[in-house]
């Protein structure tokens, strides 16, 4: 008779377990580190719109402390009257400072003290499969994660004005109605780009750690 012991296998097993609850405990400790250090300079956007019953909600993220929000074109692009609702409670109204639709990119100012702020990474250290952490405020709910990882990079996506943005990130972190302009944070808490959700609901990304590409600095921002 024929006898196939279990023992190694079942140690194998065993081992692989262990190894991959490491690797969990690992991940999910970076995604609470980078939300518990980076959540407060997540905003919430609440745009009332200059067409009647047409108001919106959109996410932002603050880069200085004194006050510049950046957040998505399309989010504020028809407002009457914008409101910043930070993570402590605290509501600012939000002063546009500039918009660029060929980019979907807006910065805002608010007017407050202690405000958390994001660092900006570097775009160009970005590597195809890093981790990918999104916050914002997806459907209305407020203080929301999601994480995932860079899918690709490099490809282009059209903006609402129809010109092509080059070197967009595509990133499989579920995004939905209300993440837009929110930041997509690496392991270490920085916005290494600024979430977009086109209409066909794939989840992209458009680079905002290489200023240059988001022309943040073109509109002479000082941070």
């Amino acid at each position: 008779m024929l006898r196939i012991s279990n023992t190694k296998d079942n140690n194998g097993l065993d081992g692989l377990k262990v190894r991959d609850t490491t690797l969990i405990d690992a991940y999910s400790q970076t995604v609470s580190s980078v939300v518990q250090s980076a959540g407060e300079a997540v905003v919430q956007v609440s745009v009332e719109n200059r067409k009647k019953g047409q108001n919106g909600i959109g996410s932002g993220f603050i880069i200085s402390s004194d006050g510049f929000v950046v957040t998505n074109h399309h989010v504020i692009r028809q407002s009457r009257e914008t409101q910043i609702i930070l993570q402590d409670g605290r509501k600012f109204k939000g002063k546009i400072v500039g918009m660029d639709a060929a980019t979907d990119l807006a910065v805002l100012q608010i007017f407050g003290e202690n405000l958390s702020k994001l660092s900006l990474a570097d775009s160009n250290d970005l590597l195809v499969g890093q981790i990918a952490i999104a916050v914002g405020n997806p459907l209305g709910f407020q203080s929301t994660v999601t994480a995932g990882v860079v899918s690709a990079l490099g490809r282009t996506l059209r903006s609402e004005s129809g010109r092509r943005i080059d070197n967009v990130i595509q990133t499989d972190a579920a995004l939905n109605p209300g993440n837009s302009g929110g930041p997509l944070l690496n392991s270490a808490g920085e916005v290494n780009w600024c979430k977009h959700r086109p209409h066909s609901w794939r989840a992209w990304a458009l680079l905002c750690g290489g200023i240059e590409s988001c022309q943040i600095r073109d509109w002479e921002i000082d941070y």
